[in-house]
């Protein structure tokens, strides 16, 4: 319960946010060392690389770098479809089903051997972090990305700019949260760094781990404290 008397789900709590955002820290960091040097937790980059080849005639480039953009593309769409049909079986959360589905993927492209394409794992990583970023929107009433930190970055600017003029309690409360946020994706960026020097492509199993500690523990909540709570809908849907 927050201090204005509004009640939060499981799903939009701090620590959940947390650790989804050090998961795609770690994504960010296994693709770019290990798959391809690209960054697939985002299309802002695909989209200005896509604009580029139908300027300069590229095609077969051009093509390429469709694969990930409508992996994205697919990946919000089949979320908000899914989101909706989940929610009628009353059985758990799509956001809890979401971070299970997440782990099972993860696992899976840990099991590809080096020689695989990396155009696989970049895919599938599109997807998945289209489907959650589409998904988990708001922790605690702050809208929040949990698959880069563009936009916490700027929030940070703003409300530390906000706090200094009138140290209010709003303004400190989001610096907090974008400034967790970020520091959180930093670690899981490291991590998978370390983590790459030891175990090569198995390392991606670090994340899986984490996005399986998540999955459990919102399964439990669904079927426990939040079971007549299904059909509630999150913040910012």
């Amino acid at each position: 319960m927050s201090e204005a008397g509004q009640s939060y789900l499981e799903c939009e709590k701090p620590w959940v946010y947390w650790m989804l955002i050090y998961a795609a820290g770690w994504f960010g960091g296994y693709t770019f060392l290990l798959r391809g040097g690209v960054f697939c937790n985002a299309q802002t980059a695909n989209v200005v690389l896509f604009g580029i080849a139908l300027g300069s005639g590229d095609w077969p480039r051009a093509a390429y770098l469709l694969l990930p953009i409508s992996a994205y593309l697919a990946g919000s769409f089949v979320s908000e479809y899914l989101g909706k049909t989940v929610k009628r079986l009353h059985f758990l959360r799509w956001d809890t089903l979401l971070t299970g589905i997440e782990a099972a993927v993860v696992f899976g492209l840990g099991c590809l051997p080096a020689s695989a394409p990396d155009q696989i794992c970049q895919v599938a990583l599109n997807f998945i972090c289209s489907m959650q970023f589409n998904t988990f929107r708001q922790v605690e009433g702050i809208p929040a990305a949990t698959t880069f930190v563009t936009n916490h970055l700027r929030q940070l600017g703003s409300n530390f700019a906000k706090y200094m003029r009138h140290h209010d309690e709003e303004s400190g409360k989001r610096l907090k949260t974008h400034g967790t946020l970020t520091i959180c994706f930093l670690a899981g960026t490291l991590t998978s760094t370390v983590c790459a020097r030891f175990f090569a492509y198995r390392s991606i199993w670090g994340s899986c781990i984490v996005l399986l500690i998540i999955f459990l523990r919102l399964a439990h909540t669904d079927r426990t404290q939040e079971r007549g709570m299904l059909s509630r809908v999150p913040h910012g849907h």
